[in-house]
């Protein structure tokens, strides 16, 4: 892609005016949530038309597109597949140059006349000189307009772009992203691709300056080379993490019916992931991880890290875990053990790598202090803390306590150490949230999330997502990979 066109597509993305047309009174339809989203947060001009109801939500409807008296910019349809052809024409004559499509069942469905009518609809507005985002797609979330598809999603604006094939984990994506302090460029759900597909979407955020880390789910391609440079392409610049869906012969089936994908066979995928040095991810979850590591993590390339926090047995398991995944965990040097000597001579011998802290509880030495020292002396590429559930504190001192370590895992992050948290989440209820420790935890989580601090639920998660990272970043030395964009 080249600029000019970067800039064509970065226009229709930050319109100035949307209509929605198909904007309903029934709080079930899809008609109806985005004009909530519009009039909500669109901070531009909206236009809802349904020539049935002459307002909804308390604002004007219009019978007609070309009844609005002033300029669209971009239409939100949400009207049946038959009548998209006619409202073509109609956004010509508006001078409308983006449709994002929500209507649906077209070659999704895996009819003939489905699949026939997603041709004439994409040949027509290539004639008009109309781009198509979808059909079959939630569309765009651009905090930086206001335009949005989702109850519940920031407002503000983030580093992380996506690229996703499907509206409801796009969805999902944002809602749990944004739990672990993710904010995003913007978010395209693109369904069938039948114009504006995934290839050129690559292109897109690869420019795009605000984004700095491009998450993907993808569930099939219909033109693999054109796939395959635009990855290459933007790999080259950005961390682009991908999950691909159908990797099964149930999946693979579900894909077809799903956004009219062909899937493919996974070890060609895996083979073309391996050659454009895209992160593969195999799971939701694992996608967030990762794309919180690319997120908050500086480049890292070694694999020495120092664990600290949790009692023995904590400690013990995070050792085995982080170890069984490849990094390496060296003990203190000489110089920081001396200077533990002055302050806690009961136990300076006694803490090793991983550090458990409980045994600090009877001594001069804060965890704040132990982490200032261990800091200054040591030669580690990243720090782990493990925020533990386990201990039999009472609420004030443990309060205290958990205080003083996050003071020194932020203290971490202010001075650019690279370090990440792990927090179990465990199973709990609404009821038991209230109860005063997992309150706690949940509340010094979010302290770290908000100090923009990577925070997993286990060790294996943090080191495996780290790891990846790791193995991108060693695979990029060389290449042109530029995290200030082009």
């Amino acid at each position: 892609m080249k600029l000019p066109e970067f800039e064509k597509l970065d226009e229709l993305f930050n319109p100035k005016s949307v209509a929605l047309v198909g904007a309903s009174p029934n709080p079930y339809s899809g008609g109806y949530a985005y004009a909530v989203h519009l009039l909500e947060d669109f901070k531009g001009r909206t236009f809802l038309v349904n020539p049935k109801v002459d307002e909804i939500l308390g604002v004007k409807t219009y019978p007609s597109l070309m009844d609005i008296p002033e300029r669209v910019d971009y239409v939100i349809c949400s009207i049946s597949a038959e009548k998209v052809l006619r409202l073509l024409d109609e956004c010509s004559r508006k001078g409308v140059k983006l449709v994002h499509l929500f209507t649906a069942r077209m070659a999704e469905t895996g009819r003939s006349e489905g699949a026939r009518l997603e041709k004439e609809i994409v040949k027509k507005a290539r004639e008009l000189g109309i781009r198509l985002l979808g059909p079959n797609c939630m569309g765009l979330y651009n905090p930086e307009v206001g335009l949005t598809y989702g109850y519940w999603f920031p407002k503000e604006g983030g580093s992380v772009g996506a690229i996703f094939q499907s509206g409801g984990a796009s969805t999902d994506f944002v809602h749990y992203g944004t739990l672990r302090g993710l904010r995003f460029s913007k978010v395209v759900s693109y369904g069938n691709g039948a114009d504006i597909d995934e290839s050129e979407l690559l292109y897109y955020f690869a420019h795009d300056r605000r984004t700095r880390v491009i998450a993907m789910y993808v569930e099939g391609v219909k033109n693999g080379k054109k796939f395959i440079d635009a990855l290459q392409y933007a790999t080259e610049r950005k961390p682009v993490v991908v999950l691909k869906g159908g990797r099964g012969s149930a999946g693979a089936r579900s894909v077809k019916s799903h956004t009219a994908s062909l899937a493919g066979r996974m070890e060609v995928w895996r083979a073309v992931f391996k050659k454009c040095n895209a992160v593969e991810v195999e799971t939701f979850d694992e996608l967030i991880d990762q794309v919180v590591v690319f997120s908050f993590l500086p480049p890292i390339r070694g694999y020495r890290v120092l664990i600290a926090g949790g009692g023995g047995g904590k400690s013990v398991f995070s050792a085995d875990q982080w170890e069984e995944e490849g990094f390496e965990l060296p003990d203190l040097s000489p110089q920081a053990r001396e200077r533990l000597k002055e302050i806690a001579p009961g136990v300076w011998d006694w803490l090793r790598n991983p550090i458990d802290l409980s045994i600090l509880q009877d001594t001069p030495l804060l965890p704040e202090e132990l982490f200032r020292i261990v800091g200054e002396n040591e030669e580690f590429d990243l720090f782990v803390f493990n925020l533990t559930e386990d201990d039999p504190l009472p609420l004030d001192l443990w309060e205290f306590w958990m205080g003083e370590q996050i003071k020194g895992v932020l203290r971490f992050k202010r001075e650019g150490k690279p370090v990440v948290a792990v927090v179990s989440n465990g199973e709990v209820s609404m009821l038991e949230i209230k109860e005063w420790r997992w309150g706690l935890i949940a509340e010094m989580r979010k302290r770290m999330i908000d100090g923009a601090i990577p925070v997993f639920s286990s060790p294996r998660k943090a080191a495996r997502a780290v790891k990846r990272a790791i193995e991108y970043w060693r695979r990029s030395q060389g290449n042109s990979v530029n995290l200030s964009c082009l």
